[in-house]
């Protein structure tokens, strides 16, 4: 596109002015007598000037304005690039300047979320290491042991090789997690959707973990037991992997002597299922970030009950992958209700 020079603009502009101010000058001069010549004249003179003035802004600053409103049409907003129009020089300025202020916003928005990243990243990189110091400082301190001579004592080389068993399975148990979320979120875990009676998956959990809660003299029971299978619509490893880590997380902190419920409410396409305790439970605070990987309400009782700190948003990726929704209500020292919903079978 051919662009003018400021100076070239000027010399334009000023000849034209110039060559017309040098005929209205003469018509005036022999023809004054004609009030109304000098009225058309003046005019004339009004309308070349304007169109002139126009022309400098048409020429030089809209020449300018359009590689600006170009570069920007064409930088990534907002995942794609802006929609291309057909601009007159009379809507141009108007659109550069919503565009480049929806670009700033844009720009603003994803500093912000770069920036959440970061702390996301580094809050992320620093729980894994804290996750993993513990069990190889252990292991570590079991092995000089063994080392120093502990091996040859037969009442200690037993003892420790199996708390090193311990700490290695609990290493394996975050990376196995960590690699789980990684391929959820990537999409690279696919889902083998099946139909499956989802009252059979929890009564086999709750058979599973009899044991745990026995221990804990917690009752876990399904309080509106249907008289018919309700049939879903899911991934049935992922799904049981779901009701196990609610189901246990129920035991673990529930309170002792207490009991676990699981309910059933019907949604016409979907089903709720609703997995609640009367335990600990937590701070209105606090339920925001439940889902989030390796947080815990209370650190030090948390790793003493076990556990990767990740059950829960693997448990969160895992209903989403089916499409559907998982929720969480709590109140200290009343409890905490889990539901999530499945789609029904059709």
């Amino acid at each position: 596109m051919k662009t003018y020079t400021s100076k070239f603009l000027s010399i334009v502009v000023s000849t034209t002015l110039s060559i017309l101010a040098l005929s209205i000058a003469l018509i005036a001069h022999y023809l004054s007598e004609h009030i109304i010549v000098i009225i058309i004249s003046t005019l004339l003179f009004f309308t070349a000037t304007y169109f002139s003035v126009l022309f400098i802004i048409q020429k030089y600053i809209i020449d300018r304005l359009k590689p600006i409103y170009n570069t920007i049409r064409d930088l990534p907003l907002s995942g794609k690039k802006l929609e291309e129009k057909q601009l007159d020089s009379h809507s141009l300025i108007r659109n550069v300047k919503s565009e480049v202020e929806e670009w700033a916003k844009s720009q603003l928005k994803e500093i912000e979320r770069l920036k959440e990243l970061e702390k996301y990243r580094k809050d992320f990189v620093g729980n894994v290491s804290h996750e993993l110091k513990t069990p190889i400082f252990n292991i570590q301190g079991y092995v000089l042991t063994l080392l120093e001579g502990g091996l040859d004592d037969p009442k200690i080389n037993k003892l420790y090789l199996k708390r090193t068993e311990k700490s290695i399975d609990r290493m394996v148990s975050i990376v196995e997690d960590l690699e789980s979320i990684t391929k959820l979120e990537s999409g690279e875990l696919k889902l083998n959707m099946v139909t499956l009676n989802i009252v059979k998956i929890i009564e086999e959990v709750i058979e599973m973990e009899s044991y745990q809660a026995s221990e804990r003299k917690i009752s876990v029971q399904i309080v509106n037991k249907p008289e018919k299978p309700i049939i879903v619509k899911a991934d049935r490893k992922r799904i049981l992997e779901v009701v196990t880590n609610l189901i246990i997380n129920a035991i673990k902190y529930g309170k002792k002597k207490g009991h676990v419920n699981i309910l059933f409410h019907d949604l016409e396409d979907n089903i709720i299922v609703e997995v609640a305790d009367n335990g600990i439970g937590m701070d209105k605070k606090d339920l925001p970030r439940i889902f989030e990987r390796f947080f815990r309400v209370d650190k030090s009782r948390s790793r003493e009950q076990g556990g990767t700190g990740l059950g829960l948003s693997i448990v969160k990726h895992i209903i989403e992958a089916h499409n559907q929704s998982i929720n969480v209500r709590s109140v200290v020292d009343q409890g905490t209700t889990f539901n999530f919903t499945l789609e029904k079978a059709k």
